[in-house]
């Protein structure tokens, strides 16, 4: 091969002999690929595969503000197909579920009944063995499962493995379900929240307080919530005291009418730990689960947001689910005032189980920034405040916070904030070494966490940035960070968490990393399903996670080790075909990754990656 191939700026530096250019690139990739059939051509599909653009170098008249919107970090415009829109059409949960009964909806109902014209607009069986079937004994999608000849009888009934089923009688792999009676509750706005109204109440006396004198504060103090919480211990009545808003039955307890105090609450020992953040879209179950049978200690749900889990939506709740795996897990909040913050929290706290409960003061995106929340709540420190302290009355779990260095790029406020948020009640917190308008064009502030570590303590500061190898881990552990959190570290190569715990790199074959691929799509049938629906969602979530992916460079390919987080990969040959496929940017070869696992892909598919990668494009 060729040896003088050109190697940009800010390009990872790989060995001479798997240096490559990207017309001899492409064109291996394309002698392995299937070839598509003359009777579907190829349409407009040519944009949303499209390899993502190379980033230009930063002129100093380079000014259009045009081109700055463009290199955002997020396909905001890109296609949406919803993944039951792939079904011509679907049978009736009756008929899948084989219940005794008929149809409630009877005529009116608008799925098939008729099994016979189900099956002959059904897509063709991806497979001969169903990995739900295999693993519980039974299918729930019966005949709409896209494996269903692995546990369909010739009379067309699902089929029961009934040891399996007994063995699994009784064990719950996925808690923090949405009850429907909660849910239905929820959207009629008949849920009270006792613990919520009685603090902000003593924000409202603050507030009023305020008016009348001046000398008074108006921030809520430990002793406005000792005497609101109080009220009924002492049996005292004042003007502000109400009706209780829930019937109480039976003798009233301690439990009742005495909050916990901090030390009384529930404890975590999160020191010397190794953080899963909790990343949006690619940060879901399945993922969490490959985390942790790499060595993840502690796991975190998706970024929910309050308002949206106060109203019973059924998609935000399901970024609460928690996999028994995960024995340490908490679950990330996002809102800007301390009502419905407090009233989430109250919520959360009754209905699910959780370790921990995490505030997101980090998020740099434009619809949560200027709605207040995320990185805005930095620069609000009075409804900070009380967010912090409403949240931490009505929760018997930590309470963790999530931070940036500051918003703007040379204006670090976070080690303001920190000696103030341990008098708040925070447990712990977790500072990202970067400010939001600096997003990922530059390397983490380690100097300033390690800063920020001494003003925490004995609080426990986990730090946050540009983990990518063991060795970029043990620098980090220099500092005096209590832990470390892993976020595109994690996404890049998930088995980041065992080279950290061994102290090694791990030149990890091309073979392996699709066991793990598989692995993944596995777990994402079990949770998303293995009907048409499923299998779609699963594959949409491994080609977003496959955008992140293609950014690995195996140990044995490189000229220096380790390869960091924000160098960008050059087009290079693997060591065998797939190595290569991997490394491609290219939508279209991670449709083939995802073709080898889940079959092909609907006629009408389409796929742009949500995340633009900016960090090296």
């Amino acid at each position: 091969m060729e040896s003088a191939v050109e190697v940009e700026k800010g390009a990872a530096a790989i060995k001479e002999q798997f240096l490559t250019t990207k017309e001899k690139f492409h064109e291996f990739l394309a002698s392995g690929r299937p070839r598509q059939s003359s009777e579907e051509p190829d349409g407009d599909s040519e944009e949303p595969s499209a390899e993502p653009q190379q980033k230009k170098m930063k002129l100093d008249h380079d000014g259009d503000k045009k081109d700055k919107k463009k290199m955002r970090g997020q396909n905001k415009s890109r296609p949406h197909i919803k993944p039951h829109s792939y079904e011509e059409r679907r049978l009736c949960t009756s008929i899948i579920q084989e219940r005794d009964t008929k149809c409630f909806f009877g005529d009116k109902c608008r799925f098939v009944h008729d099994v016979s014209e189900y099956l002959s607009t059904k897509a063709a069986d991806l497979g001969d063995q169903c990995y739900l079937f295999n693993t519980f004994g039974r299918c729930q999608y019966g005949l709409t499962c896209r494996f269903a000849k692995a546990h369909t009888s010739p009379e067309l009934k699902n089929m029961l493995n009934e040891e399996l089923c007994k063995s699994w009688a009784g064990r719950e792999t996925v808690r923090n379900h949405l009850d429907k009676e909660l849910q239905r509750r929820l959207r009629k706005k008949q849920v009270k929240f006792a613990g919520a109204e009685a603090y902000l109440k003593t924000i409202s006396r603050g507030k009023k307080a305020e008016h009348k004198s001046a000398d008074e504060s108006h921030a809520p103090n430990d002793e406005d919530k000792q005497s609101g919480a109080g009220h009924a211990a002492n049996g005292q009545e004042t003007k502000d005291s109400v009706d209780p808003p829930v019937k109480t039955v039976g003798p009233i307890t301690d439990a009742d009418i005495i909050k916990l105090r901090p030390c009384e609450k529930k404890q975590v020992d999160f020191s010397d730990k190794l953080y899963l953040a909790p990343l949006t879209t690619c940060g879901n179950l399945p993922f969490r689960r490959v985390c942790k049978r790499f060595g993840a200690d502690i796991t975190c749900g998706e970024m929910a947001m309050c308002t949206n889990l106060l109203q019973g939506q059924s998609s935000e709740w399901a970024l609460l689910k928690r996999h028994s795996s995960e024995d340490l897990f908490g679950v990330q909040l996002e809102g800007c005032f301390p009502d419905t913050m407090t009233r989430c929290a109250e919520l959360l706290n009754q209905n699910i189980d959780v370790d921990f409960v995490d505030i997101n003061s980090g998020c740099p995106i434009d619809l949560v920034y200027k709605k207040g929340g995320g990185c805005g709540l930095m620069t609000r420190t009075s409804k900070f405040e009380q967010i912090v302290r409403g949240m931490n009355s009505v929760l018997d779990v930590p309470l963790t916070v999530k931070i940036r260095t500051g918003v703007q790029q040379n204006c670090n406020v976070a080690h303001k904030l920190i000696p103030e948020m341990k008098k708040w009640g925070v447990s712990l917190i977790t500072l990202h070494g970067r400010s939001r308008e600096q997003r990922y064009t530059k390397s983490a502030d380690w100097d300033y966490i390690d800063t920020c570590s001494k003003l925490a303590a004995p609080i426990p500061l986990f730090g946050n940035g540009d983990i990518l190898s063991y060795e970029d881990a043990m620098k980090a552990r220099e500092t005096g960070v209590s832990g470390i959190m892993v976020a595109r570290g994690a996404l890049i190569k998930p088995w980041l968490f065992t080279e950290i715990k061994e102290n090694r790199h791990w030149d990890i074959s091309s073979s392996e990393r699709l066991d793990i691929l598989r692995d993944f799509t596995n777990y994402g049938l079990e949770h998303w399903g293995s009907d048409t629906q499923g299998v779609e969602k699963t594959r949409n979530f491994l080609l977003e996670w496959l955008s992140f992916l293609c950014r690995y460079i195996p140990v044995g390919l490189l000229e220096r080790v380790p390869q960091k987080i924000n160098e960008r990969p050059p087009f290079y040959m693997g060591r065998d075909y797939m190595e290569s496929l991997m490394a491609s940017q290219h939508v279209d070869d991670w449709i083939q990754i995802s073709e080898m696992l889940l079959g092909p892909v609907p006629k009408n598919f389409s796929f742009l990656p949500k995340h633009k990668a900016n960090a090296y494009k």
